[in-house]
């Protein structure tokens, strides 16, 4: 019986290099993600590489947070000024806001759970990195850096990397 597996592709990858940046997967807390997206929404996603739902969940926060006063209401209850907290904030944003605000911690705990499975499944078949690709737009490639060059260019310009 002849085994005709293509031993080219893996099942699972640990790593892939695109045009984009380089997105790998390893296991992660799933209570340090939905903690990320209960600070601030959208932040869960990002730590997991979900970069459109991420960013869509980000700009949600800040245009939903804007309309429905929902910091100005958090700054009034802090000093004690409660009233001033109700009359401030508007119900039917917050009533938007809070369905949105918990699929997005409940999504980001669900998706670093099951990257951690397939991570987990990745592993265990050895897969290896998919290090290089050639597109028509540029060519992508994993390479060995030094830390310390890193942490020079963010000392000169934070951010850089």
């Amino acid at each position: 019986m002849q085994n005709y597996q293509n031993t080219d592709r893996a099942s699972r990858y640990k790593a892939y290099v695109s045009q984009l940046g380089t997105t790998q997967i390893h296991l992660r807390n799933p209570l340090i993600i939905a903690w990320w997206s209960a600070a601030f929404l959208g932040f869960g996603h990002l730590l997991l590489s979900k970069y459109l739902r991420g960013y869509v969940l980000v700009l949600w926060e800040i245009i939903i947070n804007i309309s429905a006063n929902i910091n100005l209401a958090m700054i009034y209850s802090f000093q004690g000024q409660f009233d001033l907290a109700k009359q401030v904030v508007e119900p039917r944003w917050m009533l938007l806001y809070i369905p949105v605000y918990i699929y997005g911690f409940w999504d980001s705990y669900r998706t670093s759970v099951d990257l951690n499975k397939v991570f987990i499944l990745a592993y265990r078949e050895n897969a290896r990195f998919i290090h290089f690709q050639i597109t028509a737009l540029e060519i992508n490639y994993l390479d060995k850096r030094k830390p310390w060059v890193a942490v020079m260019w963010s000392f000169f310009m934070p951010g850089a990397r």
